[in-house]
């Protein structure tokens, strides 16, 4: 493998879950402690990965549409009223 797009292409789903693991456990599956740059590089890898093979919404980080709860509600204009007891 030359590259990094090279040993992406090379990940099975398997190896991608073994990453995942890896990185949300912090260890290998033989118990050894992952370094800071074997997390880096294994979250890297996930990401290009999921980039590739899965939908957005089962993407590591993803975040589904969010709405502000002032939205779902109907705020009367009061500046601009005809109530009687009101400024303009």
């Amino acid at each position: 493998m030359t590259t990094f797009l090279d040993m992406l292409r090379s990940i099975t789903p398997e190896t991608y879950a073994t990453f995942k693991t890896a990185v949300e456990l912090g260890k290998w599956p033989d118990g050894r402690k992952l370094t800071q740059e074997q997390k880096e590089t294994c979250l890297q890898a996930m990401i290009a990965w999921e980039q590739e093979n899965l939908p957005e919404e089962e993407r590591t980080g993803y975040m589904p549409p969010q709405h502000c709860k002032s939205e779902e509600k109907t705020i009367p204009n009061i500046l601009f009223s005809t109530g009687s007891d009101t400024l303009h």
